[in-house]
């Protein structure tokens, strides 16, 4: 054990939620039920708020693939717009960048894909991956704060509908909250919705 994690029990715990947790999470994306109906709440809750703008995610490994969900609610209405978030420096806000399912990727920081298209989009509700969560709306991510910088610096006048993306496993009673930790205003699994 190193000398920070000794002096430091919050961060061990959370460090070994957060292994847990993604072990489960992984588990449960592999059924193919269980992504089918959370596409369906994601839409569910698109239709809920009725914006016009989104911001997403790419997927990695064990997160739900919300692209057909996305692409479906594109195919709607010409205009809504989505985007996914460009990383362009670590320790600063993500952008959105537009995205469509024909829009070029390329690899971005933490090596995950970035759209090429270069037109920054201020989403009107932002879908965030889980990779745990409790039921009064926080969430764990990976610990690299981005999407708590993201939004604490948000760039419009009114903050984004947030709506947390998670599997049912990998709900927990709740969570070790920090100050800088924003509860989310909803989070869908493939079970149900949660109110944050």
């Amino acid at each position: 054990m190193t000398s920070s994690i000794a002096c430091n029990p919050v961060a061990e715990s959370k460090k070994a939620l957060r292994r847990r947790l993604l072990e489960a999470r992984l588990e449960a994306a592999s059924k193919p039920a269980s992504n089918a109906a959370l596409g369906r709440r994601m839409l569910d809750a698109l239709k809920r708020y009725g914006v016009n703008s989104v911001g997403f995610y790419w997927p990695l490994a064990g997160e739900f693939d919300a692209r057909a969900a996305i692409a479906i609610w594109l195919a709607g209405d010409a205009a809504r717009v989505a985007s996914l978030p460009v990383v362009k420096d670590r320790g600063v806000p993500l952008e959105f960048h537009a995205w469509t399912p024909e829009t070029p990727m390329k690899t971005g920081h933490h090596k995950i894909a970035e759209p090429t298209s270069g037109r920054v989009i201020v989403p009107q509700l932002l879908f965030v991956p889980c990779v745990g969560f409790d039921a009064h709306g926080y969430r764990l991510g990976y610990g690299g704060g981005y999407y708590d910088r993201t939004l604490a610096a948000w760039p419009g006048p009114k903050k984004p509908v947030t709506v947390g993306i998670a599997y049912e496993a990998c709900r927990t009673e709740a969570l070790q909250r920090e100050a800088h930790d924003i509860a989310l205003d909803l989070i869908v699994t493939e079970a149900s919705a949660y109110p944050g």
